[in-house]
């Protein structure tokens, strides 16, 4: 349970810095600043993504982060290996939703996941939509 809170403590604070940078700066853009900025917005508009934060949510207060990671295989496969394989396509989602809830094994190897009985199908769907949109980044 302690270690629940923690994971949920550490995204909950790293989403609120990811999110905090509304501050107004005095100091003129660089060159520097400028290509940082060119390159920001697609990782920080996923982030306002009500899908993105919902599942990472989700996410956090299960134990899904005990077998994977964003990008680092783990016991399982990395969420982005996961959203480079698959669409995020309605069937797409319905059939990684039922393999959370009833576990699953072949697909990356012979470790089989275990089954998330306890969820719900809208809750499942939720954190497949998250992982999917982790696509090519």
């Amino acid at each position: 349970m302690l270690r629940k809170f923690l994971v949920l403590s550490v995204i909950v604070a790293a989403c609120y810095a990811c999110n905090n940078n509304e501050t107004k700066s005095t100091t003129p853009a660089t060159a520097d600043t400028a290509a940082k900025a060119a390159a920001a917005p697609a990782a920080s508009d996923i982030s306002k993504n009500p899908d993105y934060q919902k599942g990472i949510a989700l996410i956090a207060t299960n134990d899904c982060l005990t077998c994977h990671k964003v990008d680092e295989a783990v016991t399982g496969p990395a969420y982005r290996d996961v959203a480079n394989k698959y669409t995020a396509d309605d069937a797409t989602i319905n059939m990684l939703a039922d393999k959370v809830i009833k576990g699953g094994t072949g697909v990356w190897g012979s470790v089989p996941m275990t089954p998330h009985a306890a969820l719900s199908v809208d809750d499942a769907k939720q954190m497949v939509k998250y992982v999917l949109l982790l696509r090519n980044k």
